[in-house]
């Protein structure tokens, strides 16, 4: 969406542009995330279709820029120190840890992140005996 609309990260009135512009519910919505959820899975569980590879930690591709609020973030995860100062994170990895949080999802091609990627199908074409 950021591309689509000519929207930066960096926009300090991002969230309102994306309310007013009448995205579909998949591209600007809320919802609620359960204790022991990570971020990834309680936007699955709630309909939303964010994109991920590998599920623990070893790619970039379900990763989420944190405006408000806080995610936990395990230890063993493949962005650099800079990225996490920069509040970028691994929604496959880490769940809300404050009650209220605004994140920005598919942020995967943000310089220094895009070759943290992963083909987003690579078990597909795995078999029982690799």
């Amino acid at each position: 969406m950021l591309d689509d609309h000519g929207w930066d990260l960096g926009d300090d009135d991002l969230f309102e542009k994306a309310a007013d512009a009448g995205l579909a519910h998949e591209d600007y919505g809320q919802f609620l995330a359960h204790p022991h959820e990570t971020l990834l899975e309680a936007a699955e569980n709630r309909g939303f279709a964010w994109p991920y590879a590998c599920r623990g930690g070893a790619c970039a591709n379900c990763a989420v820029a944190v405006f408000e609020g806080e995610m936990d973030t395990p230890g063993d995860h493949i962005l650099p120190s800079t990225m996490l100062d920069s509040d970028i994170r691994l929604s496959c990895m880490g769940g809300p840890v404050s009650d209220e949080m605004k994140v920005v999802y598919n942020v995967k091609h943000l310089p220094g992140l895009d070759e943290l990627r992963l083909p987003p199908y690579p078990f597909d074409k795995a078999r029982m005996n690799d």
